[in-house]
């Protein structure tokens, strides 16, 4: 017997509902969650809606008109799942039924088989559980598919993702310069587009499921103890407001292991103080992963404490991320750390398109290639660098599930692979207990 819900689950003022489809397979309970277009704030959630008394009559119109939507809602899923197997009702089929609520014009007999235009259908089906970041990964591989049939003149269907049309895709992107893990990435992206039509009945290749999408090695690059302690004593008198705001934060960053979008949404508000075991005050910080949706308590180290000591217990001015990476580059330019070393940044290409469309935003028409080679290291400094050099600097010292739980990394596996880390290191690493 299947039990539906409907909640109300997201760290925003306000937020689409949630439905979650409750029920027991082989034993175990089980449950799946999809995003309904029912938005309400969580005051209203937590507070009103299940008010029987409610005397607003805005807010009883509210209860009523959302009742009705939830009602309806409800009766199409228990009629739908009485036309399966209960082993059928899996995260995916309720995503698609509610997308087939909202689209009843919709049929899956008439979802397009052209691989581009079932992108589309795809990411509307992804809209409203995946995080902006992923959104736009999603459209920059779309548009790079885009590019694919304009210069070859075709339409690729679905089915025709096959070897061949990897090894094609793989030598037009090689022919316009993309790295070789921006390919994998993209042919990663465009067989998950091609697996959801596949589970809705649009047939594709035999070969999709072996198609090999390889992570090349790359270098890791980060900033050591030493070379935090040269930007951490640049004199005050080579930095403007600009650049003094960007090092606290890149500082920060190192010593809390968080990504940009999450960093710069500090605040005072977030900081909390446990006692130890000495009883002694602790400072740590409670947000939500943007990406992850966890939440997470990071200890604030004493670095990050003197920064917010200098600023009256406030942490920098917020800045958008292209100024931050900008700012963070000319920070260790200053700070000298101008050693050569491997490794490969964005350079902007000039586009046809850019001539074209004079009167188009810029960040319309810009494209980008990764250029390899030898740089001096402040040049291939992004805000990435905070994350990946918390993870390195303290590995070894400090109990790597300590440190995943600061990264948000779920495995250990994932962990390791993000630092570099290889068979032959772990093995160096246990002669020290020798």
């Amino acid at each position: 017997m299947a039990s539906i819900n409907f909640i109300y689950r997201s760290s925003t003022e306000k937020a689409f509902l949630k439905i979650r489809l409750f029920y027991t397979l082989n034993g175990k309970k089980q449950f799946q969650e999809a995003s309904t277009k029912i938005l309400v704030t969580a005051d209203y959630w937590n507070n009103d809606h299940k008010n029987p008394k409610l005397r607003d009559i805005t807010l009883k119109n509210q209860q009523i008109d959302i009742n009705s939507s939830i009602n309806i809602i409800d009766n199409y899923l228990s009629e739908a799942l009485l036309l399966i197997d209960i082993t059928k009702a899996s995260k995916d089929w309720l995503k698609n039924q509610i997308y087939l609520y909202y689209n009843p014009s919709q049929e899956v007999e008439t979802l397009p088989t052209g691989l581009l235009k079932y992108f589309d259908y795809f990411i509307e089906c992804k809209k409203t559980e995946i995080s902006v970041g992923t959104l736009k990964k999603y459209n920059v591989s779309k548009h790079l598919l885009q590019r694919y049939e304009l210069e070859k003149k075709t339409e690729v269907q679905i089915i025709d993702v096959n070897e061949k049309f990897k090894l094609d895709f793989e030598k037009y992107c090689l022919k316009h310069n993309y790295a070789p893990n921006t390919i994998s990435k993209d042919l990663r992206t465009l067989k998950t587009v091609c697996n959801h039509a596949k589970y809705n009945g649009i047939a594709t290749s035999h070969q999709l499921e072996n198609i090999k999408t390889p992570n090349y090695k790359t270098e890791k690059i980060y900033l050591t103890f030493e070379e935090l302690k040269k930007i951490e004593e640049i004199d005050q008198r080579r930095l403007n407001d600009n650049y003094d705001n960007a090092k606290d934060w890149l500082i920060i960053s190192c010593y809390t292991g968080q990504r940009v979008s999450d960093f710069m949404r500090f605040t005072k508000s977030m900081i909390r103080y446990e006692k130890n075991k000495e009883e002694v005050l602790k400072p740590f910080i409670e947000f939500t992963q943007v990406k992850t949706d966890k939440i997470m308590t990071v200890a604030l180290h004493p670095k990050v404490m003197e920064i917010l000591e200098k600023r009256n217990g406030n942490f920098p001015k917020v800045i958008s991320d292209p100024k931050y990476n900008l700012f963070i580059k000319q920070v260790c330019r200053i700070a000298k750390i101008t050693q050569k070393i491997q490794g490969s940044k964005l350079n902007e290409l000039e586009t046809e398109e850019e001539t074209k469309n004079k009167n188009k935003k810029q960040e319309d028409v810009k494209q980008y290639r990764k250029e390899s080679g030898m740089f001096p290291k402040w040049e291939l400094i992004t805000s990435h660098i905070g994350r990946r050099s918390f993870a390195t600097n303290f590995y070894g010292t400090i109990p790597t599930t300590y440190l995943m739980n600061v990264t948000g990394h779920s495995t250990e596996v994932m962990f390791l692979n993000y630092l570099g880390k290889s068979n032959k290191d772990l093995a160096m690493g246990i002669t020290s207990y020798f």
